[in-house]
């Protein structure tokens, strides 16, 4: 099935990470379609060398932004302006047939079948069961799609300030007309727990094919121990991943991503430095939070990512990157600031 793909997109290094688990386990299940990842030029080198080897095709595409802050203010959720980026996966016309999954997906078993459905096949929303959740959904690429969809954006704009809103209202009739274009529950499960049918999640929750990490904390904001296989987290998390899912994005990060990251330079050690120094500055400059000196200077021995320096931003700018996991660590965010931020907490 060389023309047709499997597409996700990585706006940044942070879902990169996602991105890379999310393809490590369609190859784990043996699929038999091609591998797309559209990346904007947020992401470094370091890691587009890092996705050309597990993807068939990597392809940088401009961002596109709805900077619809009312509406994403409603979600508390405003980096998803960013996910309109989305829209330009109507542009892989080299295919005939494709399948979208967001970069913070992860597949249980073969998801092949999906290929038979039509476009714009997608599962409910756990939130709003009469629009479709855009994590994963079956589209044809088309120029004139695309353009159409691009008018429609400048037009009317979404409902929700990001492409989910935007999708739903374009493809109107998945609602109403469209049941056959409805996929299972268990093709797009939401990992998190508040969002779940808890009884018929014990029933059926066995027979997930696709989980998807929805909510502000990803799987990645956790730290992982590989060998105790214990997941923690010192970001506060109103919900909750169910467990099972996060130890299988954690396995699959670790037995398969993490060798590719250490092969090209991008981490020294593992991904657990990294996250505890992430986790750690975020509660200092904008929570006000404790820290643990030992856990400060290991973290900031595992790194070995050296971007060139950034222009000064503001703090609700530098605040916006954090959420979107585009931290200074060599910069701003450097350990001597952390140092400075940590005296004046203490005095």
């Amino acid at each position: 099935m060389e023309d047709q793909a499997f597409v996700t997109l990585a706006t940044n290094d942070t879902y990169v990470k996602g991105a890379l688990v999310l393809g490590s386990s369609l190859r784990r299940y043996h699929t038999t379609r091609k591998l797309v990842v559209l990346i904007t030029p947020q992401v470094s080198e370091s890691m587009k060398k890092v996705l050309n080897k597990l993807f068939d095709e990597v392809e940088q595409v401009d961002v596109l932004d709805s900077g619809d802050s009312a509406h994403l203010a409603l979600m508390e959720r405003p980096e998803l302006g960013v996910t309109l980026t989305k829209l330009h996966c109507w542009v892989l016309t080299q295919y005939s047939k494709c399948v979208f999954m967001d970069a913070d997906t992860m597949v249980l078993s073969n998801v092949d079948e999906l290929f038979e459905r039509e476009e714009l096949s997608a599962a409910p929303d756990p939130g709003w069961p009469d629009c479709f959740n855009s994590g994963v959904f079956v589209f044809k690429p088309s120029i004139d799609t695309y353009n159409r969809l691009l008018q429609f954006a400048t037009e009317k704009g979404s409902f929700d300030g990001g492409d989910q809103g935007l999708l739903n209202s374009f493809f109107s009739r998945w609602a109403t007309t469209e049941i056959n274009k409805h996929l299972p529950f268990v093709y797009n499960l939401s990992s998190v727990s508040i969002y779940s049918y808890l009884p018929a999640f014990k029933a059926f929750g066995a027979n997930a094919k696709v989980v998807h990490f929805l909510g502000k904390v990803k799987p990645w904001n956790y730290t992982y121990d590989p060998k105790t296989k214990c997941v923690t987290s010192e970001v506060h998390d109103p919900t909750m991943i169910h467990p099972e899912f996060l130890n299988m994005w954690w396995d699959s990060y670790t037995t398969s991503v993490l060798p590719l990251l250490t092969e090209h330079g991008v981490v020294k050690d593992t991904f657990t430095g990294l996250k505890a120094l992430s986790d750690l500055v975020y509660t200092l400059a904008f929570s006000c939070g404790f820290c643990r000196e030992e856990a400060v200077a290991e973290a900031v021995a595992q790194l070995s990512i050296d971007p060139p320096p950034q222009p000064s931003i503001s703090s609700e700018e530098r605040k916006e990157r954090w959420e979107q996991g585009q931290v200074d660590y060599m910069g701003e965010d450097s350990f001597d600031n952390i140092q400075k931020k940590l005296d004046t907490y203490l005095k």
